[in-house]
């Protein structure tokens, strides 16, 4: 059996056992399907885990970098007491109409706003409107956008705040210091203003699982 195989049926299993059936989930992943969005959604199980993270942190004000589909906002947002709320950021118009339609289907439209238009166009307008500091902050778009993606993030985060960064291991390249691959290369940088950011404390881990060998940051601010 090839590890890609085994690694789906771990994760078939775990989400089998931990994460029960959700219509309303599954419906989210279809309709991406059928609209033709990359199927590059969090799997069922790290969707968990940032909800997870959520209730730990007892978040109540979110920015997601990043919303494609909704699937992860609407993970999110379930988290969320009654007056929390997640800004969820997408430069797809498209993508973000589908995302709106996902959200509302869920029930989650209360709880979300999204936010379109480059990332690092709608950032500084995030910060003017005085929606910021966050408590959770979760960046999950173009990877060559990283670094600025994380200064952004640390200037909108309140002490103490969790910043989640996904696909950081692409299938173990990011030790690939002569990549050709810019999404690769936005990573190395991203993980080097880490290393070198006084005010935050982060650790990386390495998955594998139905969305294959990658890996994600997960840090906290001073």
């Amino acid at each position: 059996m090839g590890n890609d195989l085994i690694w789906n049926e771990v994760d078939e299993y775990f989400i089998e056992k931990l994460i029960p059936f959700d219509s309303a989930l599954e419906r989210v992943l279809h309709v991406n399907k059928e609209a033709g969005l990359p199927e590059i959604d969090v799997a069922p199980t790290q969707g968990k885990l940032l909800y997870l993270l959520a209730k730990i942190k007892g978040a109540k004000n979110i920015l997601e970098i990043g919303t494609l589909g909704g699937y992860s906002t609407i993970w999110l947002a379930r988290a969320l007491p009654e007056d929390g709320k997640v800004y969820t950021l997408e430069a797809e118009e498209e993508h973000a109409k589908i995302a709106e339609r996902n959200i509302k289907q869920a029930g989650c439209q209360d709880k979300v706003e999204v936010i379109v238009g480059k990332a690092l166009d709608t950032l500084p307008n995030i910060k003017e409107k005085g929606i910021a500091p966050f408590d959770l902050i979760f960046i999950d778009a173009d990877k060559p956008n990283n670094p600025y993606y994380l200064k952004w993030a640390l200037e909108l985060a309140m002490p103490g705040a969790i910043i989640i960064a996904d696909n950081v291991v692409r299938d173990g390249e990011v030790i690939n210091e002569t990549s050709e691959d810019e999404r690769v290369q936005g990573i190395r940088q991203f993980i080097s203003l880490l290393e070198n950011e006084p005010r935050i404390e982060s650790t990386a881990l390495q998955t594998v699982g139905s969305k294959g060998y990658d890996g994600f940051v997960i840090s906290v601010v001073k």
